[in-house]
């Protein structure tokens, strides 16, 4: 099979029919699908006006959010920098220096149900905050504009000022495109954490209940985030605001999801049976209030548990006990045996009112980033390594290569957090990281860019480590940049320049192939982490469940031959070049892969 390559995005208005209620839990009402609601994600106009909004949560601009959630990305994709990276080659871990929208767009095809823990730490709306301008048809340029490297009258960024009457909408406006797309990426078993205060809780309880489904709301952290009181004038005697969020759902009812809070502390087995050490407990509790239970004071080999007490489980389950060895009795009193070779580490309860020693707070947070890059970085408030770590530790696991994904990453917490969380366990979890390169002009700071902030940061953690030690002790910096491949732009003002392309070279003039081979690959399905072979001007890319062959060089008839002597999947797509005078070879190919079935069952064919 042969098609045209596209260097765009999904378009999830045009998908939406596969997986509706997986994808789309907004739709599912009353458990079933809301045919209006529908209507609106199947329709193929993306710059459709008109018709109220169904949903009773609702605020202006949201049907344009929707839009541009569900838009494809055109202009963009993302370059490698080798000169940011750190030991690029062998690394897993990303950093994309991007507008966080056009990031998760470009990363639907190649990370889509494979994200197992999202963080996020998004802009608390204090009036103050940073505001993306989001453009529903020029995503690249309005990106330049946004971080003045394009002259916009000299209005680089926005603040989101509490008198412009827009200042829950515009924030409203900002998250939900994001989130929307964020949950694509999430595995069947994936976890989004989401830390917010009070001022935007209620709005993004709601917006994140249509997103991921209200069932799959799974709980509400509370963190102490400042320990040291205000005591200046009146606010000293009103309610202290120490307290902060972080919203917590599922992708689904998948099982397994959460994990252990390993403390890290060990238990004592002071006893032993038949070479097996063992603790015990109590059996017996209270047998009073709303602990009362009448049908759990029954008699076992004679023994009835005294007035006022019962035993903690049924009979069924305390005749199993007895039955197999596990309950004893000492003086008359019956107790719980737990072996030794039976119990895992030593953990504590995931409370939603998270202890300190869980969580730190903030002013902690910033202290640890003030001993790595100095104190003048400008961040007023810094969350702590302890609570992504407590968060990371709860839903991923130390032997499989997670990704954990932090599309407002600021100062780089979350890749501290791993770091940190991986040199603990023996951890093979990787990040990536998203971050706006947005000018610190506003702030006192000794950096030019947030991103060369978090950069060092993550640097500075990394030198702390071994160079024998077995952490990845690296991370790929990516850019948002314009596309390397020439895009028709049907606007009726670039008619003409369009028309010029057509006689034009595909890709454009100071765009490398490598370059051009990592964006075809990205748009394929290729992870960001994956190298690739390269052969002169071709380039093979392997992953678990992807392969891609770019061929950007010159090839003849033989081609396919020697493909499927390279092919290490079961099926792989070849991006072909085509060539100048290359018809005949284009049709020769063409030819083989219809009649030799060995090709026609491995190879998928598209054109450049």
């Amino acid at each position: 099979m042969t098609n045209e390559f596209s260097a765009d995005t999904p378009n999830f208005r045009t998908e939406a029919a596969k997986k509706i209620a997986e994808l789309f839990p907004e739709t599912v009402i009353d458990g079933k699908i809301d045919i209006d609601s529908l209507e609106e994600l199947l329709n193929l106009d993306l710059n459709l006006d008109g018709g109220d909004e169904k949903y009773e949560f609702t605020w202006r601009g949201k049907r344009d959010s929707k839009r541009l959630a569900d838009s494809p990305a055109k202009q963009t994709t993302l370059i490698l920098s080798a000169d940011k990276s750190v030991n690029s080659h062998q690394s897993k871990n990303i950093y994309i220096e991007s507008d966080n929208l056009e990031a998760l767009k470009l990363l639907q095809k190649s990370y889509t149900d494979k994200i197992k823990m999202i963080y996020i730490d998004p802009p608390y709306n204090t009036g103050n905050d940073f505001v993306y301008k989001d453009n529903f048809t020029s995503s690249y340029e309005n990106y330049l504009r946004q971080m003045g490297f394009l002259d916009d009258d000299g209005n680089t960024t926005t603040s989101n000022k509490e008198t412009s009457g827009r200042f829950h909408t515009d924030w409203l406006n900002l998250m939900y495109p994001r989130l929307k797309l964020a949950r694509n990426l999430l595995r069947p078993d994936g976890v989004i954490f989401i830390s917010i205060d009070d001022k935007e809780y209620d709005n993004l309880k709601k917006i994140c209940n249509e997103i991921f489904g209200e069932q799959n709301f799974v709980g509400n952290i509370v963190w102490k985030s400042r320990v040291k009181p205000v005591n200046i004038g009146e606010a000293k005697y009103r309610p202290q605001k120490e307290i902060e969020y972080v919203l917590v759902y599922q992708k689904s009812d998948a099982e397994n999801k959460f994990l252990p809070l390993y403390t890290g502390g060990e238990r004592s087995y002071p006893h032993e049976i038949n070479g097996r050490k063992y603790r015990i407990t109590t059996i017996l509790k209270s047998n009073r209030g709303t602990n009362y239970r009448s049908t759990m004071t029954f008699s076992l080999d004679g023994y009835t548990p005294p007035e006022g007490q019962r035993w903690q489980a049924g009979e069924d389950e305390i005749n199993y006990l007895n039955d197999n060895g596990y309950l004893e009795f000492r003086d008359g009193t019956p107790f719980k045996r737990y072996f030794e070779d039976e119990e895992g580490a030593e953990h504590d309860p995931f409370y939603c009112f998270m202890e300190s020693e869980w969580s730190s707070s903030s002013e902690a947070g910033k202290s640890e980033l003030n001993k790595l890059i100095g104190e003048n970085h400008g961040f007023d408030t810094v969350k702590p390594v302890r609570l992504i770590q407590t968060l990371i530790q709860s839903v991923t696991r130390p032997d499989k290569e997670d990704i954990i994904l932090d599309f407002f990453s600021g100062s780089a917490t979350t890749a501290h957090a791993v770091i940190k969380q991986n040199s603990i366990d023996n951890g093979n979890r990787r990040y990536i990281l998203v971050q706006t390169p947005e000018r610190t002009d506003r702030v006192k700071s000794d950096y030019k860019t947030i991103t060369e902030l978090a950069q060092k940061r993550i640097k500075k953690v990394l030198s702390s480590y071994s160079k024998n030690t077995e952490l990845d002790l690296g991370f790929k910096v990516y850019e948002l940049s314009q596309s390397t491949i020439h895009q028709w732009d049907s606007s009726p003002e670039k008619f003409e320049e369009q028309l010029e392309l057509l006689s034009k070279e595909i890709f454009t003039p100071n765009s490398t192939n490598l370059e051009r081979a990592r964006e075809i690959a990205l748009k394929s399905g290729i992870t960001l982490d994956i190298e690739p072979e390269v052969s002169v001007d071709n380039y093979h890319f392997v992953s678990a469940d992807k392969e891609v062959f770019v061929i950007l060089g010159e090839y003849d008839d033989e081609l396919l031959s020697e493909l499927n002597e390279q092919r290490k999947n079961s099926v792989s797509l070849i991006v072909l070049r085509e060539l100048e005078d290359g018809s005949e070879i284009k049709f020769n190919i063409i030819e083989s892969l219809k009649q030799n079935e060995n090709y026609r069952d491995h190879f998928h064919i598209e054109w450049l």
